[in-house]
C-alpha cells in the first residue's frame, strides 16, 4: 500500500495537516508541496516546462492499445494518430504507453526511447514494423513481389521480453 505524503501548514491561522500534491492541474496548484507517485517518480505535470519526456499529443483516429506504434497524419488541419502498419503506407512515428479510444488526445512518445509496454520479445533480438501497430522479428523480404509497396522499417532491439529500445531509422518502401 502506498504511503500518502503529508506535511504541516498554517491555514487560516491554524496548523493543519495537508496531503502533498502528486499531479498538478495548473496554476491553481501554485506553491503546493509535491510528492512522488506510486512508482516513486515525480509526475511530469509538476515539472518545469522543458523538463520531462519529449512527447506529442495527437487525436486518436481509432482505438489504440498501450505499446502500439503509431503514425501521425493530417486530418483537415488536425494532427491525428493511427496504428502504424507496414502493409498500408503508415510508417511508425512513435509509440503510446497507454490505451486510447477514438477521439481521445493520445500522448505519443518519439522513437529513440524505450517502449516498455511490449510482450513476447526476445532479449537482444531486432524488430521491424509489422501490421496494426505491432512488430515482427524478421524483416520483410524485398525480393518477394507480395511485399511490393510495403514499408520496411527497423524499430530497434529488445532489452527484455517487455521492452524495446527503439531507434529512429528511416523506412524504405519496397
Amino acid at each position: 500500500m502506498a504511503t500518502i505524503s503529508r506535511y504541516l501548514a498554517r491555514v487560516a491561522g491554524k496548523t493543519k495537516q495537508v496531503v502533498a500534491l502528486v499531479a498538478s492541474s495548473g496554476s491553481s496548484d501554485a506553491g503546493k508541496m509535491v510528492a512522488t507517485d506510486t512508482a516513486g517518480r515525480l509526475s511530469p505535470t509538476v515539472m518545469p516546462l522543458g523538463i520531462g519526456p519529449s512527447t506529442n499529443v495527437a487525436v486518436a483516429s481509432e482505438d489504440i492499445s498501450a505499446g502500439k506504434f503509431v503514425n501521425f497524419f493530417n486530418d483537415a488541419g488536425v494532427l491525428k494518430c493511427r496504428l502504424a502498419d507496414n502493409s498500408n503506407g503508415r510508417p511508425a512515428d512513435g509509440y503510446v504507453t497507454a490505451t486510447y479510444v477514438t477521439n481521445d488526445p493520445a500522448t505519443v512518445y518519439p522513437l529513440d526511447g524505450v517502449n516498455s509496454n511490449m510482450t513476447g520479445l526476445t532479449v537482444g533480438a531486432a524488430y521491424w514494423l509489422g501490421t496494426a501497430g505491432g512488430v515482427i522479428a524478421v524483416p520483410l523480404d524485398e525480393e518477394d513481389s507480395n511485399n511490393a509497396n510495403f514499408i520496411s522499417q527497423y524499430l530497434g532491439k529488445a532489452k527484455s521480453a517487455t521492452e524495446l529500445i527503439t531507434t529512429d531509422d528511416s523506412y524504405v518502401v519496397l
